[in-house]
């Protein structure tokens, strides 16, 4: 007995104790990444397609035969009552039957994307290396063998001929295709945008002219050159994009799909195309990085179902780079108004009650506060001081990047208060006092000495707003977060980094896709890789914070000794 007290009293349990806990929680976090990271990878790695006959008879006789062909997604166990109740005619003496969960794609054509088969009624399972899987700007997958090539209407190829010559040959085809789209692309997104830019801006100092009633014959006609100008350069560019889009338009190819019959796709509306039975090892990792890039790179498609999230990472990274900036001198600022220069009394403790308080606000108050106070009071006041010529349409009295970057600084500002207040609170007052015996002034002695030896705090403070703010979407969603932007709130157009655009996010586009979508089998992989990309940019914005602040922590260590 008196040896079990002892160890008690050591504290040994207690340290076991906290190292257990330790060790769950990192068991814990390790084990939902890699659920992410296998789930959501795992979306774009290219699987073989399947080629079979279902049969099967429903509870009143009729029998059901039908050809097969799709991507096996999942096979699961359910009771045999389930199935029944379905009005499908299985064993009774079977207590779980055995289903698959097949992506059968050509949506277009068969209405469903998914279909559960009975394992028991599949036969005849095959997988022949002429299937072919497109992915599509529109309808999502497709699935068939490839029949005829078509230029202008006239055939050019068929498999009868030859199928190494006729798959060449639609791989020229397509490569053609991705390069004029490249080229629709870039007149889209740079030059008609320029165009409409300025001519948007050509409108509004019309307007302000107008309005002050500074506009004279002269600066009239002057404005009507401009205008014909741009009316000039964007005709040049819509004739340019007709042309393309006709080049672009020339070739189709017809595809066999399940049941025999058979079905015509434009080249323009492939994505991508490759035959997966036929892949080995490092063609199918090929395609696992292309499609991966994509998904990096690429603007969504399919109502955010398909494509990439390029415009959501660079909206998280952008508005997290910003609240940044915000909210790091004014954390600051009122940390060492607190703990330097406040009297210590009873209003000190009173603000400082407040700003704990504040941290546990729920942040969707924070939303409505910034909807109410930044967007409609203080952005309608700058569109009436400085942005009359737009009125009624509102320029910053709308939801944009600016209101959702302060929206999060606000959120996020008790954090850096009480994180740099504490790392003031550490740094010893005989450093003060050498300082101020060296003949520096307090505020030389705050802004030399204190605050360099508290920036590791400073630090920790911004971490651990950043890890809040990044993953925050309740507040976005009022003050500046959409569903598909447009546009990147950054671009070649003046004033270049425009915060008065809505833009998106990672955290809504997996609400979004998780929740919004009507397809949800189809967006449940998308969820899973989204999921995972945004602990990953989280996780590198705090891992660049943390090394910024080991580097000053090592730098300021001998002085706090």
């Amino acid at each position: 007995m008196m040896r079990y007290t002892k160890w008690t009293s050591s504290g040994r349990p207690w340290i076991w104790l906290n190292a257990a806990a330790i060790a769950i929680s990192i068991l814990m976090v390790v084990g939902l990444v890699s659920l992410l990271a296998v789930r959501g990878l795992s979306y774009f790695w290219p699987s073989d397609v399947m080629q079979a006959r279902y049969s099967s008879s429903d509870s009143d006789g009729s029998e059901l035969s039908m050809q097969v062909v799709g991507e096996v997604v999942e096979i699961e166990s359910v009771p045999s009552s389930q199935v029944i109740a379905a009005g499908i005619e299985v064993s009774e003496n079977q207590e779980l039957i055995q289903r698959v969960l097949l992506k059968q794609g050509n949506r277009d054509f068969f209405n469903e994307d998914f279909i559960w088969l009975l394992d028991d009624s599949i036969e005849e399972i095959q997988y022949p290396s002429e299937l072919v899987t497109l992915e599509r700007q529109e309808w999502g997958n497709f699935y068939g063998k490839l029949h005829q090539l078509k230029e202008n209407g006239i055939v050019v190829g068929t498999a009868a001929n030859s199928e190494a010559v006729n798959w060449s040959d639609f791989s020229a085809r397509l490569e053609r295709v991705y390069a004029i789209r490249g080229q629709i692309t870039e007149i889209e997104n740079a030059e008609i945008q320029g165009i409409n830019f300025r001519t948007n801006q050509l409108r509004l100092d019309v307007r302000e002219l107008e309005v002050s009633g500074d506009m004279t014959e002269q600066r009239r006609l002057q404005l009507a050159s401009q205008r014909l100008v741009l009316q000039s350069e964007y005709e040049n560019q819509r004739q340019r994009l007709l042309g393309l889009n006709d080049q672009i338009m020339r070739d189709d190819a017809e595809f066999i799909v399940a049941g025999g019959e058979i079905v015509t796709i434009k080249f323009a509306a492939i994505v991508r195309a490759y035959r997966p039975n036929q892949l080995s090892i490092a063609g199918k990792f090929k395609v696992f990085l292309s499609k991966l890039g994509e998904f990096l790179s690429a603007e969504p498609r399919e109502a955010n179902t398909e494509g990439g999230v390029f415009p959501a990472i660079f909206g998280t990274v952008m508005m997290v780079l910003l609240m940044s900036v915000f909210v790091t001198p004014f954390g600051v600022i009122a940390a060492v108004y607190l703990r330097e220069y406040a009297k210590q009394g009873i209003t000190t403790k009173i603000i400082r009650i407040s700003v704990n308080n504040l941290a546990g606000v729920p942040s969707i108050v924070y939303g409505v506060f910034g909807l109410g106070f930044f967007i409609y009071i203080i952005g309608g006041e700058i569109d009436q001081l400085f942005y009359s010529e737009a009125l009624p349409a509102p320029t910053f009295g709308t939801p944009g990047l600016l209101w959702a970057s302060l929206t999060l600084a606000l959120l996020t500002l008790p954090v850096v208060i009480v994180a740099t207040e504490e790392g003031l609170a550490r740094i010893p007052r005989s450093v003060r006092e050498a300082s101020l015996a060296l003949g520096a002034t307090k505020f030389e002695t705050l802004w030399r000495v204190v605050l360099p030896m508290a920036s590791p705090a400073m630090m920790t403070g911004l971490i651990l707003a950043v890890a809040r703010a990044a993953g925050e979407v309740a507040p976005l969603m009022l003050v500046g977060v959409v569903k598909l932007a447009p546009s990147l709130p950054l671009d070649g157009n003046y004033p270049y980094l425009h915060l008065d655009q809505k833009f998106m996010h990672l955290g809504f586009h997996i609400y979004d896709v998780g929740f919004q979508s009507s397809n949800i089998e189809a967006a449940k992989p998308l969820v899973f890789a989204t999921a995972f990309l945004l602990v990953a940019v989280i996780a590198a914005l705090n891992l660049s914070a943390v090394s910024l602040r080991n580097h000053l922590r090592e730098k300021y260590k001998s002085l706090e000794a």
